[in-house]
């Protein structure tokens, strides 16, 4: 792995949010400035391929990405700010599991992306 492939999936692997491939760069730019954008896509594309991150998409029209070797969660998605919130549900997993089962199938994976507006004005993260 290269010196810059490395930097990037630092940065990736370093990020605590949902980071698009700018905002990776912008990340990556502040540790070497001559890593170009098109390098970063290159770079987070192989990573995909690789199973070292994973795309997501939470309807803003941009890929967004999170390590691949992370415990299973879930995703709730703040449409007015497009705060990610990942969070797991005990509850969920048991009836995506016999939904499943009941139609003949037996889970090998699955994701859930939920999307909504606040019913009350939320803290900033660095409130909490």
């Amino acid at each position: 792995m290269t010196g810059q492939r490395r930097i990037i999936a630092q940065v990736l692997s370093e990020a605590d949010d949902h980071p698009a491939v700018e905002e990776v760069h912008r990340r990556v730019a502040e540790r070497d400035p001559r890593i170009s954008l098109s390098t970063v896509y290159r770079t987070v594309r192989l990573l995909e391929d690789e199973g070292i991150v994973e795309r997501r998409d939470f309807g803003d029209g941009r890929a967004r990405y999170e390590p691949g070797d992370h415990e299973h969660h879930d995703h709730l998605i703040d449409v007015t700010t497009g705060e990610v919130i990942e969070f797991t549900n005990e509850d969920i997993e048991r009836l995506q599991e016999r939904v499943a089962a009941e139609l003949g199938f037996r889970l090998t994976g699955h994701r859930l992306e939920l999307f909504g507006k606040p019913l009350k004005p939320r803290k900033a993260k660095d409130e909490t």
